[in-house]
């Protein structure tokens, strides 16, 4: 199968790659390279340097894709404060530049989406059908493509399908970028600094590999049309976190603690029921797996 992936030589897009290549499939990566990376992709993807807010019909009628995997995106919260009109460029009109090439050559897509920018503060775990209280325009853009993903669903007849990531770790995560607390703690043990906790640690999030990442995104490509979260159920606090960071790299380091971040949300957890359901698709890696994997990985 010929599949095309946006955001390609990325953290996530690039695991995609592999995926996709390991089961014999023929894999276009469409990166600006302005956050992605040469060194991340494998040998046998086919690289097009390109910005998914130019016109992509040309490019995809050169590539023909019967499936797309669109990661490519802005994805820095801070980002989208500063910069409303530039995350709005990225995430909604270029989703809609994917959009209308892949429906060209008949491809459906899987466009990845966000959980905790788009539910707010989560009591128990949100089910895809939770109240949408974005709290950045990151969120919000995140949430327009995906309105836009339905709305070709029923306009066109596609089968496009929208994920909702937890909090993805994992091998290849750089801590400059998508600012994952994962990287930031990894990076600061390995160098033998101290890591910062923001306020009392007791904030918790959803915590899921990239490996079961790219296994929903695999799992999404022959599934249902809609929307599914992709978490684990599970809430972990910052601390905890941090002690089993601190368990898995060998080291007895307590981090700082400084106030609390303004607009920071206390708890944001998924509830995997409906992806479990339909897609058949359930995170397998255990947290003290998955940050021993990316420890070794480094």
């Amino acid at each position: 199968m010929r599949a095309a992936v946006t955001g390609g030589a990325g953290f996530i897009g690039s695991h995609v790659v592999e995926a996709l290549l390991g089961r014999g499939d023929e894999v276009h990566v469409i990166d600006n390279l302005a956050t992605g990376r040469r060194e991340n992709l494998a040998a046998d993807a086919t690289l097009h340097e390109q910005d998914i807010r130019d016109d992509l019909r040309s490019l995809f009628a050169e590539i023909r894709p019967e499936r797309v995997v669109h990661l490519a995106a802005q994805a820095d919260v801070g980002t989208s404060v500063e910069r409303p009109a530039f995350d709005a460029q990225v995430n909604v009109l270029g989703t809609l530049n994917v959009l209308e090439a892949a429906r060209l050559h008949d491809a459906n897509l899987v466009f990845s989406s966000t959980g905790g920018a788009i539910y707010g503060e989560c009591a128990e775990p949100a089910t895809e059908k939770a109240e949408r209280r974005p709290l950045s325009p990151y969120g919000t853009s995140k949430l327009a493509g995906e309105e836009y993903l339905a709305t070709w669903n029923r306009l066109h007849g596609t089968g496009h399908v929208a994920l909702r990531f937890g909090n993805v770790y994992g091998p290849r995560q750089l801590a400059k970028l998508e600012g994952g607390v994962v990287a930031i703690f990894l990076d600061r043990l390995r160098a033998g600094e101290p890591a910062t906790i923001f306020g009392d640690g007791e904030q918790e999030r959803d915590f899921v590999f990239v490996g079961d990442v790219v296994a929903a995104v695999l799992a999404a490509q022959v599934g249902a049309a809609g929307t599914y979260n992709v978490g684990t159920g599970r809430a972990t606090s910052v601390n905890e976190l941090w002690r089993t960071c601190a368990r898995v790299a060998g080291s007895g380091g307590e981090p700082e603690h400084r106030d609390a971040r303004a607009g920071e949300l206390q708890r944001s957890v998924l509830d995997p029921g409906r992806a479990r359901d339909a897609l058949g698709w359930e995170a397998q890696t255990s947290l003290e797996d998955g940050l021993r994997q990316t420890w070794e990985s480094g």
